[in-house]
């Protein structure tokens, strides 16, 4: 008997992580669509990995979370945090990688008034297979409520020699437009639901 309490559980233990990863437990008030710049993103993934942090990830239809162009990002922390550390935090990742990252690089603003925080940023996986390029747009916003910080972000990937060239050269054309975008959106506020 226990021999076989002993399989069961260690079928149980293998199988419980993937199980968790295929379900998408909406958490946070905004089950989708969300409508960003003429694109529709379905919630296609979410995560509650513990200490008050919450994450969900949408995409267009006929995309996934592994291998997005874009995709629609609401995140929730409900500790003490400031926008503005939370942004900190990410420019320091950017930072670090910028001795072995050709193209990482920044730029944040801050509203002193609303204490909203936005951060764009470059980054890129030389050593992947194919090469990956992935430009990002964080508002940081405080949570309404409560304490902590309610994240919307946009991120747009490139993959491969030819997906990477033609994200860097739109970057130019679509930065300023997209932040902007980012910026004076209406978004979909956040309830948070354990």
């Amino acid at each position: 008997m226990l021999k076989r309490l002993a399989i069961l559980l260690s079928i149980v233990l293998v199988w419980a992580p993937a199980l968790a990863q295929s379900e998408i437990v909406e958490r946070l008030g905004v089950p989708g669509p969300i409508t960003f710049e003429g694109q529709t993103f379905e919630l296609a993934w979410s995560s509650a990995p513990g200490g008050g942090y919450y994450k969900q990830e949408y995409v267009p239809a006929g995309q996934s979370v592994e291998t997005y162009t874009e995709m629609f990002l609401v995140e929730a922390v409900t500790s003490p945090l400031r926008p503005i550390d939370a942004a900190n935090g990410q420019v320091k990742l950017v930072q670090q990688r910028k001795g072995t990252d050709p193209v990482a690089n920044f730029d944040i603003r801050q509203n002193e008034q609303s204490g909203e925080v936005v951060l764009d940023f470059l980054l890129s996986d030389l050593k992947a297979n194919p090469i990956v390029v992935e430009w990002n747009v964080y508002r940081y916003v405080p949570r309404p409520g409560g304490e902590g910080v309610v994240l919307y972000a946009l991120s747009r990937r490139g993959y491969g020699d030819v997906g990477a060239k033609a994200l860097l050269g739109q970057l130019k054309s679509i930065r300023s437009s997209t932040v902007l975008a980012l910026v004076n959106a209406k978004l979909p506020s956040v309830s948070i639901k354990d």
